[in-house]
């Protein structure tokens, strides 16, 4: 829990109380590998805080193909929050890539905090401002040739490449499984 209590002082100050009632509000989650945080088609019914493991979010092209469009690790806020916020069904998955801990908030005692805590919605506004930017920072150009690509991916990147699954490096990098596997070769 100090994890994501040390998360949020870095966008504003709480008491001591206030603090109390977030980690009252909160609860801890445990996801195993390949579980879904959310899923599309469904309405996002949470807010969590990774402490540990990480998540990706994905999508089904209209050919059917799975595509990986961010990888969400430790120390980060994981949310399909348009989508929470608007209570509509999302259109992906947030799912595991690993085993994951995360501390998570009910949508109910999310907004719970906004009403108790005076400067929350500001504080809240800006850890979702970074959430939004993290899921939508880094994406691979597709222009790139792939290796540049996996490059760059291992240089955005560099605590996930043993970590996750490379199926779901290559879906993110935008080519096959075995074209993935040559580049790396060819890269050592």
């Amino acid at each position: 829990m100090n994890e994501l209590i040390e998360y949020i002082l870095q966008f504003g100050n709480l008491n001591r109380q206030q603090i109390n009632l977030v980690k009252n509000q909160a609860r801890e989650l445990t996801l195993h590998k390949d579980e879904f945080f959310s899923k599309a088609g469904k309405i996002p019914k949470q807010v969590g805080f990774i402490v540990e493991g990480v998540i990706r979010g994905c999508y089904y092209n209209n050919r059917g193909e799975e595509i990986t469009r961010c990888f969400i690790s430790e120390n980060n806020l994981v949310v399909d929050y348009v989508n929470f916020e608007s209570n509509i069904s999302s259109s992906e998955y947030l799912q595991a890539c690993t085993d994951c801990k995360l501390i998570v908030f009910s949508r109910q005692n999310w907004d719970e905090l906004s009403l108790t805590i005076l400067d929350w919605d500001n504080i809240k506004n800006k850890m979702v401002q970074r959430c939004m930017y993290q899921k939508s920072r880094k994406a691979p150009v597709i222009s790139q040739d792939a290796t540049t690509r996996y490059l760059e991916f291992m240089a955005n990147y560099p605590a996930l490449i043993n970590r996750v699954p490379l199926t779901y490096i290559a879906s993110y990098l935008g080519v096959t499984q075995q074209s993935l596997s040559r580049i790396r070769r060819n890269i050592r």
